[in-house]
């Protein structure tokens, strides 16, 4: 296998996206592999033996395969930018708790509000409408004097919860009420090795 991190992806996923992000902005060298979800190739033994789920993204780093957006950037943070995660325990706790805020309010929000107008996703509107601006509600009084997320510097916090939420235009969910959050994804977009992820044409602007 090869040395190089193989990172598999596909451009309009989110979570995948939060991987490619953080090997680039960590300087990791890796390889991205485009999984074809429209054809469904995701779903097909080849990648089934990779991610037996079906999803992307997935790494495969050496003999070490790796599934689940947020395990796979702790993995990459403790094993090649131990900067993104904090030791100090309680600053540690604060980033787990980020990371589980990706994989709910997050996800259930503006993610899912993306998914249903990038992918006709069977879910409902005024609900998603409902948890993504409670989400950015708080991350707007979070975020008031703050650069980053956890402490002075940017963490897998901050990544986990990038894509989704500058992105949450797409599913109709406007970001124009909330200053702080639209200072701080500037803030992460002017970092060294940024990479945005494609944008569609759904969706408001905002």
């Amino acid at each position: 296998m090869s040395d190089t991190l193989r990172i598999y992806s596909f451009p309009l996923s989110g979570h995948s996206h939060r991987v490619v992000l953080f090997a680039n902005l960590a300087g990791i060298a890796h390889e991205v592999i485009k999984v074809d979800l429209a054809t469904g190739e995701q779903k097909q033994a080849p990648y089934l033996a990779i991610n037996p789920l079906g999803q992307v993204p997935a790494i495969q780093d050496g003999e070490a395969t790796i599934c689940d957006s947020n395990a796979i950037l702790v993995y990459l943070a403790r094993k090649y930018a131990p900067q993104y995660l904090p030791t100090d325990p309680v600053l540690e706790a604060e980033v787990q708790k980020f990371l589980t805020v990706a994989a709910g309010d997050l996800m259930y929000g503006a993610c899912a509000a993306r998914l249903i107008t990038v992918f006709n996703g069977p879910f409902d509107p005024a609900f998603t409408a409902s948890v993504a601006e409670a989400y950015l509600g708080r991350m707007e009084a979070h975020l008031a004097g703050r650069d980053y997320l956890v402490g002075e510097s940017p963490t897998i916090a901050d990544v986990a919860l990038y894509t989704y939420t500058a992105h949450a235009p797409e599913g109709n969910i406007s970001l124009e009420a909330y200053p702080n959050v639209r200072r701080w994804l500037a803030t992460i977009e002017a970092l060294d090795g940024f990479v945005p992820m494609i944008e569609t044409k759904v969706g408001l602007r905002a």
